[in-house]
């Protein structure tokens, strides 16, 4: 790296001795054409004192003379003054550009780097989705900060299905800068934690890998006699609660300001958003009913007996997805099942979302196609995605890359008027987090196991529409992303409230608002069965 960094440097020297004397070039073109300025002053005498020993002219012709050559005089003094500015602009532009920032990142003020004696390096390898791997990264950047050791920048996990990275033929990771801004990553939290690009080639010899969760006190010692230390999971490494309000406030510090997304990224997802609120508001909804999620979960809900086969398959195709054989109603009843689209329509309408309003499907390819999705259309004709908003071109770049397109639909998420999921993955606990985090804004988080009972009453007509609608309502008043406190049980990490689904230490004060409630705003009204009337 040290090599990397001295043939960078020379480089850069060289490049800089090049562009000095193409200035200075500049200059002694500015200088020559300033000289020549004065030079035209001599000449204008030299012209009116031969006009006034050679010429013999009467006063007329003499006069006619000297208006011409105050002329030639005059073109050649504003042309030498024209040449002049243009060579000046143009060693400007040649500083500037030498001096013009690559990326924005380099217009902004950096903490100053915090100075520690490193006790060791730490590599990781981020395992999961998206929002799975981000959550591990910001703990790793609280280890390696309070462990006083020297982060290296995480490798990505791609396109596993949640991979079981002891399987040394699957693991397939691609690089963090393809996803985030590496350099705002590393300069943005160096006042905590030393991160670098690549491991010292001198310690590639020293390396313990650790394979397990739940497993940090014995590695600290570790340290000592390896001084690297390689984590091939992130998920699950630090608790939700008990930790220090200064540990908590550095995994918000690296989940919402350090971990940016790249540029490309952010500016798609920006102009998604504008295009959206060009329109109106929308509401995002993270439909998670998508092929790898039912077949994970088991869920089979409106699936055809084929399809619900074809999820069966795809489960005991992938050795590391413990859970075979699963009960879809059973499952559902516990609320552990993504909403079907035909219930999703059914909430909506029952919370009175707006007709009219923009929905923004957050997610992929839903499994069934719009045979499933026909009724959730119907109710809201206003159904969108990122792939009817954009043109192909805009995301040729990342379709075939499903934690890019990932990142769009977060950054979609993030800026609606509504944020709706219809499971508790890793994306909608990171999104409500994160929404809280900028002013509690309104996220719908369902009381699944309401909804499913509420749904099954309206179904077989124990409740009417009006009572339904009333219940749902009800259900969820509090659950609409505001303050709350979050629930610890001790001994019991994965029934507790994930850290980053409710990040309070990091929070600011509540204030109450109209942002608080969510829009029920329609023209529309429904009939006793829930149908809409115009």
């Amino acid at each position: 790296m040290e090599n990397t960094k001295v043939d960078v440097g020379r480089e850069e020297s060289q490049y800089k001795d090049r562009e000095l004397k193409r200035n200075a070039s500049n200059s002694n073109n500015i200088k020559y054409i300033l000289v020549t300025g004065i030079k035209g002053e001599k000449l204008k005498k030299l012209i009116f004192e031969r006009t006034k020993s050679d010429i013999k002219s009467p006063p007329l012709a003499q006069y006619k003379l000297a208006l011409i050559v105050a002329a030639i005089i005059l073109l050649l003094w504003a042309c030498a003054v024209q040449l002049t500015s243009f060579q000046a602009d143009q060693a400007i532009a040649s500083i500037a550009r030498k001096f013009q920032p690559t990326t924005t990142t380099s217009l902004i003020s950096f903490p100053i780097e915090r100075v520690y004696t490193s006790k060791g390096y730490l590599m990781v390898s981020s395992n999961g989705g998206l929002n799975q791997m981000r959550t591990g990264i910001c703990d790793m950047v609280a280890i390696a900060r309070y462990m006083n050791v020297t982060l290296i920048v995480p490798e990505l996990d791609y396109k596993s299905f949640w991979n079981d990275q002891r399987q040394e033929s699957l693991i397939n990771f691609f690089q963090f800068e393809d996803i985030f801004d590496v350099e705002y990553f590393m300069k943005s939290l160096r006042d905590e934690v030393r991160i670098l690009k690549e491991l010292p080639t001198e310690e590639k010899n020293q390396l313990l890998t650790n394979n397990s969760l739940y497993s940090m006190p014995p590695v600290v010692p570790r340290f000592k006699k390896y001084k690297v230390v390689h984590f091939t999971k992130t998920d699950a490494r630090l608790a939700n609660n008990g930790l220090s309000p200064r540990v908590q406030k550095l995994r918000c510090r690296a989940m919402y300001d350090a971990l940016r997304f790249t540029a490309p990224i952010e500016e798609l997802g920006k102009k998604i958003v504008t295009i959206l609120k060009g329109k109106g508001s929308f509401l995002a909804l993270h439909l998670r009913y998508e092929m790898d999620m039912l077949a994970f979960s088991g869920c089979t809900e409106g699936c055809t007996p084929q399809e619900a086969q074809n999820l069966t398959d795809m489960r005991y195709a992938y050795p590391w997805w413990k859970e075979k054989e699963i009960d879809s109603e059973k499952k559902r009843q516990a609320g552990l099942c993504p909403l079907t689209p035909e219930e999703t329509a059914l909430v909506l309408r029952a919370l009175e979302i707006d007709s009219n309003m923009q929905i923004y499907i957050a997610a992929g390819d839903i499994y069934g196609g719009e045979r499933r999705m026909a009724a959730l259309r119907e109710s809201y004709p206003n159904l969108v995605k990122k792939e009817t908003l954009l043109a192909a071109s805009d995301l040729e770049p990342f379709q075939n890359h499903s934690n890019q397109m990932a990142a769009l639909d977060y950054i979609v998420s993030l800026e609606s008027d509504i944020f709706m999921p219809t499971i508790g993955g890793h994306m909608a606990q990171v999104v409500e987090g994160h929404r809280r985090y900028l002013g509690y804004k309104v996220t719908i988080n369902l009381d699944k196991l309401a909804v499913v009972s509420l749904i099954d009453e309206y179904r077989n007509g124990t409740l009417s529409w009006d009572k339904f609608s009333e219940s749902m309502k009800a259900a969820h008043e509090n659950r609409m992303g505001g303050p709350t406190k979050r629930l610890k049980i001790p001994g019991k990490p994965k029934e507790e409230d994930y850290f980053y689904i409710n990040p309070q230490e990091c929070l600011p004060p509540f204030v109450p608002s109209s942002n608080t409630t969510i829009n029920t705003s329609s023209d529309n009204t429904t009939d006793s069965k829930g149908q809409v009337v115009s």
